[in-house]
């Protein structure tokens, strides 16, 4: 498996920047079932509404959620290069492993396998124009996301996580893996932060609280937004509808547009004051 001392090994020259596109973020989580792909998606969909060009590439080889969550069915097409032509919903330019799988196919890969996708999915896909492209990273600090990291220059990473202190210790190795392969870590994104009854508007912390701010004061980055426990959040996941998309009024929806807002401002501040990516060695 590719470690952080195999990147360091690697000359710079191998990090180059996607044709067309001016920025790419990545959302990460070192713990599965804290909801990154649905803040991913939202929050792709969000910016989107902000006026910007975006796509969102779904990294996750091995759990691969975005054709649902986006309500998209069919394979993409190879243009006459040889490239790949995304798949578009919403506004957004889609790819996933799963607009090439049947519905129960597994995918059992080892790590070069998974590698040698990551790096397709970014150099070998007409993504085109994009103000920026949204990375919805696999769980953990594995091959997908070290490869990532290896082969485009970030303008920075998103970490996700959940209140309770389970989640948060391991949210910690997504921050660390960021700060290590000198990519900045534009915030973190508490969601199910709590629940509050439409009836009574009584809140309730089903998953403790204060995970995520602790977080983010201990690391020194911002906290972007804490995302309520919302069952539409979930339904619109599940039919295709994402919240954005389906219910635009909501509290939740302005919430992600607030959340949208402070990432193209982080990385505004990147691009203005950041000296050229490289990796450290």
């Amino acid at each position: 498996m590719t470690t952080i001392d195999d990147i360091r090994a690697n000359s710079s020259d191998e990090l180059s920047a996607l044709p067309g596109v001016r920025d790419i973020v990545a959302v990460a989580s070192a713990k599965g079932g804290v909801g990154k792909s649905t803040v991913a998606a939202n929050l792709a969909l969000a910016i989107s509404q902000l006026g910007q060009r975006v796509g969102l590439l779904d990294a996750d080889v091995y759990g691969p959620s975005l054709p649902m969550m986006m309500g998209v069915s069919g394979r993409p097409r190879a243009v006459d290069d040889k490239r790949i032509s995304p798949l578009e919903k919403y506004g957004l330019r889609l790819m996933s492993i799963g607009f090439f799988l049947d519905d129960n196919s597994p995918v059992t890969w080892r790590g070069p396998l998974v590698m040698g996708l990551v790096r397709q999915f970014l150099k070998d896909v007409e993504w085109g124009e994009l103000d920026m492209l949204v990375i919805d990273l696999p769980p953990g600090t594995g091959d997908a996301q070290l490869t990532l990291v290896q082969q485009v220059p970030l303008a920075g990473g998103i970490v996700v996580t959940t209140p309770q202190e389970v989640a948060t210790l391991d949210t910690q190795r997504g921050i660390a893996m960021f700060q290590q392969v000198n990519t900045p870590v534009l915030g973190i994104i508490e969601n199910m932060s709590y629940y509050e009854c439409p009836k009574c508007g009584k809140r309730e912390n089903l998953f403790s609280s204060g995970g995520g701010q602790r977080l983010a004061e201990a690391f020194g980055v911002p906290l972007l937004g804490q995302i309520p426990l919302v069952p539409a959040v979930r339904t619109g996941g599940d039919t295709g509808k994402p919240i954005v998309i389906d219910h635009p009024d909501s509290p939740v929806s302005h919430l992600f547009l607030r959340i949208a807002g402070k990432v193209l401002e982080a990385v505004e501040i990147e691009r203005l004051g950041a000296a050229p990516p490289t990796i450290i060695g």
